[in-house]
């Protein structure tokens, strides 16, 4: 029996200022709260690892930003597209950054992620990720602030 190899639909490319607009498009439609425009020039100019995940036509999937520092990661987002979402887009893209940041030296990846965010919980549980504290009054939210859950796993 022969094995068909298909070529993968989809495509890991850096982001670039080319990108914002799509990625901001996604950031304002999956957040109530979303990064601005600044966010992202400012982590690309501070050399985080900013990625995009596009399907063959070249739709954006999904993106993630990691900040790398010595023999740490912080994943500081990773979203999918609202049509995109439960279709494992964000499990490749946080497996993605974390042979990336693995690649890099980075012994561990840290995180926070909103206590109302049960489906990005849920993912990086599954993952691997461990709970490891509390953020007091980390994220803004529409009743005031919301704390952060800070999760962490070992590379």
């Amino acid at each position: 029996m022969n094995a068909v190899v298909r070529p993968s639909e989809e495509h890991f490319v850096p982001m670039t200022a080319a990108d914002l607009d799509d990625v901001l498009s996604v950031e304002n439609e999956v957040y109530p709260f979303p990064w601005t425009r600044a966010n992202f020039v400012d982590s690309m100019r501070a050399g985080y690892c900013c990625w995009t995940l596009r399907d063959s036509s070249g739709a954006l999937l999904s993106y993630s930003v990691v900040m790398l520092v010595l023999d740490e990661a912080h994943l500081l987002n990773l979203s999918v597209a609202s049509n995109a979402h439960r279709l494992g887009y964000g499990w490749r893209m946080l497996e993605f950054m974390a042979q990336l940041a693995r690649d890099h030296g980075a012994r561990n990846m840290m995180l926070e992620v909103r206590p109302s965010n049960t489906p990005a919980q849920r993912l990086y549980q599954r993952y691997g990720f461990e709970r490891i504290g509390v953020r007091r009054g980390y994220y803004p939210s529409h009743g005031g602030r919301e704390d952060a859950l800070v999760m962490r796993i070992a590379l």
